[in-house]
């Protein structure tokens, strides 16, 4: 069975519920999904502009618009997802920074769980658009998400540099 959970993002030390209070950080085994799930689609790996991703995910969760839900199966995390109203955006507007399913857990309802909860949450919190970008060549997240409604952002087309692809989402009301 897959559920999903909310995090509460002012205990940012503290597992997901229903994860038997095991420690966050690298030696959790829901956390090694990200870097699992990236080396699909940067197979030489994710190429380093200098950021700090760590501190940039603990400034997302810390925020206090920020909102982590986690898909548990069997006790255990098996996805992680992360939004927030993105900067200089209209309050109804959301981003998805983080969604993340472990490579061999593809394909067996986790991320359709885990997109749906999302979705519903937007949706009590009247949020009306959602935002993400994805790898341009990432076929894979790009078909599950345009199965699920979303489309290219107009107003942000790829540049020809291999850029991320903006993909934008309607919230269906209720």
């Amino acid at each position: 069975m897959t559920t999903t959970q909310s995090h509460d993002h002012n205990a940012p030390d503290r597992g997901f519920p229903g994860d038997q209070g095991r420690p966050r950080g690298r030696g959790r085994r829901g956390c090694r999904a990200a870097p699992r799930a990236r080396s699909t689609y940067y197979p030489g790996g994710l190429p380093d502009d200098g950021t700090d991703r760590p501190a940039v995910r603990r400034e997302a969760i810390a925020r206090p618009d920020g909102r982590v839900l986690g898909a548990v199966r069997d006790g255990r995390q098996a996805g992680p997802a992360s939004f927030r109203t993105p900067r200089d955006a209209p309050a109804d507007t959301v981003k998805l920074f983080r969604f993340r399913v472990a490579p061999g857990r593809w394909r067996t309802g986790i991320g359709t769980a885990l997109h749906t909860a999302c979705v519903e949450e937007r949706r009590a919190d009247g949020l009306r658009t959602a935002v993400l970008d994805v790898h341009v060549d990432n076929r894979r997240p790009r078909t599950f998400y345009a199965r699920r409604g979303r489309a290219p952002d107009p107003a942000h087309p790829p540049a020809p540099d291999n850029h991320p692809l903006y993909l934008r989402f309607a919230v269906p009301g209720e």
